[in-house]
């Protein structure tokens, strides 16, 4: 199945469909198997994207993260807009050159801080105004503004803004936002637009050190209300974008939440785009979410556990500060094969978290890495082969039969 982007109701510029397109090999059930396409190269799908948010993956060099196996990053549009700034990131030759990373960055508009930052920012239709975090000072971010600083950022993937509401709001304050959000939506679309009439435009500032196109993806929201989720993807696929997330589902919600948005995610979103999980990151909920035919994720959760002695395992999860790892010679888990399973053991790990040696959250945060990325392998290896259903049921009960979070249901429970 090829990707056919249109644009007007023409077909996209032959250049972008030679550099940005999804396309599906396999299917096993709603699970795809798929490629996604862009100016920084390849990404086999269902993929996992660490997280970068002000231009750093936290505690670790680029060369560790290809190492550890990720392929795809994400950035954060609202961080970066305050510090450095977009422009000084465009003058420093884009976000590729101030990571030095080379391959596919996505960028967050910011939609998340609306959520995230609700104490300090005050919305309108035709925006946000936050009070920065750095020094107080109003900053104001519009549709039309998130666009045009991921254009200087230089993401291969942008997003449009959104409203993302909180897990537990009431339905009025969730219909608010689908609305809202349709409405940025639109006008993210125009901004994206707008630089060559109707084709996508080059990112300029970072042109020769990139000269990429980007492609943007709408946002649907609706909370956990089934009418709402389809208002919201209705009115996104209308603008025929080149990718669809489905957001606020990592706000409060809960697992069995999850799995009931995401169940009527395949019907809503066209076959021929991918579908991204914004904010997802539980090995079970990246599972169910797999089973329900989304193709992208990003959580902080690899990195930030990793900084807090937590490593995730087949085996379930490693709380390296417990005194029962003092002299543990076994590496963190006997089937990795990571740089610091290969080097380190867990007793070492604990004396160096003990000690606030700073190697040691770098060392867990490879590992955690290395585990997402072997986790998405294992997925995209059981799809091809069609054995998704099974070979996930075997992993959920190894993951998190030793793990000490509540016995989760099945992720794969239809």
């Amino acid at each position: 199945m090829g990707l056919v982007l249109l644009w007007a109701g023409r077909r996209a510029p032959a250049m972008l469909l030679g550099m940005f397109g999804y396309q599906c090999n396999a299917t096993d059930g709603k699970a795809r198997l798929g490629r996604l396409r862009t100016p920084h190269g390849e990404v086999e799908t269902p993929m996992f994207m660490p997280v970068g948010t002000a231009g750093s993956v936290k505690g670790v060099t680029p060369d560790q993260l290809v190492a550890a196996g990720a392929r795809m990053i994400l950035g954060n549009t609202y961080h970066l807009m305050l510090r450095p700034g977009a422009q000084t990131v465009a003058r420093l030759g884009g976000l590729h050159r101030v990571m030095a990373w080379d391959g596919p960055i996505l960028t967050d508009s910011g939609g998340y801080q609306i959520f995230s930052l609700a104490h300090m920012r005050k919305l309108s239709a035709d925006g946000v105004t936050f009070q920065s975090h750095i020094d107080g000072s109003a900053v104001e971010l519009t549709p039309a503004k998130a666009v045009l600083i991921q254009r200087l950022l230089g993401a291969d993937v942008i997003m449009q803004l959104d409203e993302c509401p909180p897990g537990q709001a009431d339905r009025d304050t969730v219909a608010a936002a689908v609305e809202r959000s349709a409405r940025w939506a639109k006008l993210c679309r125009e901004a994206w637009l707008a630089k060559r009439g109707q084709e996508p435009f080059t990112c300029e500032p970072c042109h020769s050190a990139q000269g990429s196109y980007q492609a943007l993806f709408g946002i649907q929201q609706g909370g956990v209300h089934a009418d709402l989720r389809a208002a919201s993807a209705a009115a996104l696929v209308e603008l025929d974008l080149p990718g669809y997330a489905v957001g606020g589902v990592s706000v409060g919600e809960g697992h069995e939440a999850l799995r009931d948005v995401l169940d009527a995610t395949d019907g809503q979103l066209p076959h021929d785009r991918p579908r991204y999980l914004m904010g997802v990151g539980e090995p079970r909920d990246i599972i169910a979410a797999v089973v329900r035919g989304i193709d992208m994720f990003d959580c902080v959760l690899p990195t930030r556990n990793g900084r807090n002695a937590q490593a995730f395992t087949w085996q379930g999860r490693v709380r390296l500060r417990n005194a029962r790892h003092a002299e543990d010679a076994a590496p963190v888990d006997e089937t990795c094969d990571c740089y610091t399973c290969r080097h380190y053991s867990r007793g070492v790990l604990r004396h160096l978290f003990m000690a606030k040696e700073m190697l040691g959250p770098t060392l867990v945060t490879i590992h955690n890495l290395h585990f997402f990325s072997t986790l998405m392998i294992a997925i995209r290896q059981a799809i091809s082969a069609g054995t998704l259903q099974a070979d996930a049921e075997g992993w959920l009960a190894a993951i998190y039969d030793n793990d000490d979070t509540d016995d989760p249901e099945s992720a794969l429970d239809q």
